[in-house]
């Protein structure tokens, strides 16, 4: 395809969604109330109204919307082209997602089935007004959770990892015997250091860095209320006062009158009917959040945030985009019948072991429960969901474990190869961090850091590169270590490290 007519079907695509948006009816009732202001003609109307859109800020909301369906919808294909392959290109990446879905989906069936707890039930009356009157306090509130267990945890995703290969990919080939040592042993293709370095040259030792020399960057991003520039801007840290407003003007999460309407509908469907993934969600917040120094008080936003997103019917969008497949039940007694199959939970995500510990951090930047909500959802059809689903991206979970092999394969080869011969893969233990992004093992403020760097370079490549460089910080005390549990001790304290300075040691001035 040539790139002019990349771009026209770019621009169509950009045009169809926008049209039912929103904005736009916004945008048309504004330029229709112009048409009365005397400074309006007749001969040059569309300028005047253009002119008119651009200096009440209109124009800015636009191009705003417009960068962010940039950022999520798909690549411009010939219409031949199936869905299935926009989603993930590598048939055996398909394959293997499908098969890890069932497992799950199973998993999910036999706990409603053993525990006799229908998978979705309207609420009594009663129910419905306690949980109103409660709604803000739930953390209160003691279930009996002992009955359910999450559905998986990181380390069964892990194994699956592990486990993948391509069929039609000969090992024999590979030169080396490098791609043999560690655990990923998939063929794609990830940035060494020298490549990494030319796409974060903002990360370089003599660019001041917001979190290591706070007074270098002060700038009026946020009064330009411009997405692409705060972008750009968060590259290097964000200020701390500033951080909520720009996360949420680079994300284009808007909170209009209509987002707080459509949170309140959330709440009213959480309200109104008891899931069985409720249960998950109590669990999962009373195991780690509620347990975490750092997020233990925002246990009822937690609750708040995580029921109304398994409600969001609005997250399928991503699907598109998405190796995974939203999950399917069947109506009571009509299994098997597929005009009786319904996405179940309606956003089409089971959450996990350590699901909460993406919201949490969020609540140290909002504290409105519907703002909060948005930027989540944004964060979690952008990055989140690629952290644990089955795909050949470079920002997805299998990129970045590959990645954060090979980087300590290259640069510190001789810790790899101690690891491997006390029996120990570096891998099992940076994949806990990664799979969360690093939340629950840093300091809120070191991850903030971390997060603002994902934002500003829309990736999560840099996840890989701290990962490497916290066990190339910790090299010499793990070149003593001769267990996995000596390793994991040396390593099982990150609340103290400096995420920036590591980044910038690791990137630029490893030896290459």
């Amino acid at each position: 395809m040539d790139e002019g007519t990349e771009l026209s079907l770019t621009i169509a695509q950009i045009v169809q969604r926008l049209r039912g948006s929103h904005l736009h009816s916004q945008i048309e009732r504004q330029a229709k109330e112009c048409l009365h202001q005397p400074d309006i003609k007749l001969e040059s109307l569309k300028e005047d109204v253009r002119s008119f859109l651009k200096t009440s800020g209109w124009e800015k909301k636009l191009q705003n919307a417009v960068y962010r369906e940039l950022h999520i919808q798909l690549p411009p294909r010939h219409p031949p082209t199936p869905p299935e392959h926009l989603k993930e290109p590598l048939a055996y990446m398909r394959k293997a997602q499908a098969s890890w879905e069932n497992r799950v989906l199973k998993s999910l069936n036999s706990m409603s089935t053993e525990l006799g707890v229908p998978l979705a039930r309207m609420r009594p009356a009663a129910e419905q007004k306690e949980l109103t009157n409660k709604w803000n306090e739930m953390g209160t509130d003691e279930p009996d959770l002992s009955r359910f267990r999450p559905v998986y945890a990181p380390k069964d995703f892990l194994e699956v990892l592990i486990g993948l290969r391509n069929p039609n990919h000969d090992s024999s080939e590979d030169i080396s015997a490098r791609s043999h040592w560690g655990l990923i042993q998939v063929p794609l293709n990830v940035r060494d250091i020298p490549q990494l370095r030319a796409a974060y040259t903002e990360l370089n030792l003599t660019s001041g860095q917001m979190g290591i020399d706070d007074h270098a960057l002060i700038h009026p991003v946020v009064m330009e209320h411009d997405s692409a520039a705060a972008q750009q801007y968060s590259r290097q840290g964000c200020p701390t006062g500033l951080r909520a407003d720009l996360w949420a003007l680079i994300l284009n999460a808007t909170n209009q009158p209509q987002d707080a309407m459509y949170y309140e509908q959330l709440k009213a469907g959480v309200i109104q009917y008891d899931l069985l993934v409720d249960n998950l969600i109590y669990k999962d917040v009373k195991l780690t959040a509620s347990n975490d120094d750092y997020y233990f008080v925002f246990e009822d936003f937690l609750y708040q945030v995580l029921l109304c997103f398994s409600r969001d019917t609005a997250v399928l969008e991503h699907f598109k985009y998405n190796s995974a497949t939203p999950p399917k039940s069947y109506i009571h007694g009509k299994a098997g019948d597929e005009e009786c199959a319904v996405v179940y939970p309606p956003n089409g995500v089971i959450p996990f072991h350590g699901f909460s510990m993406y919201v949490a951090p969020l609540c140290f930047l909002y504290n409105e429960p519907s703002k909060l909500y948005n930027v989540f959802r944004e964060m979690y059809i952008r990055y989140f969901f690629r952290l644990h689903s089955i795909s050949s991206h470079p920002s997805g979970i299998l990129s970045l474990c590959l990645q954060f092999e090979r980087l300590l394969q290259t640069h510190l080869p001789q810790l790899f190869y101690h690891l491997r011969e006390i029996g120990v893969q570096p891998l099992r233990i940076a994949f806990k961090w990664m799979v969360r992004a690093f939340s629950g093992y840093l300091s809120t403020d070191q991850l903030l850091l971390l997060w603002d760097r994902i934002l500003g370079y829309d990736s999560l490549e840099v996840v890989a590169v701290l990962a490497a460089a916290v066990f190339a910080f910790r090299a010499e005390n793990l070149m003593e270590v001769t267990s996995l549990a000596s390793a994991e001790a040396v390593l099982a304290d990150l609340s103290t490290l400096k995420v920036m300075p590591l980044i910038q040691i690791f990137l630029f001035a490893t030896a290459v």
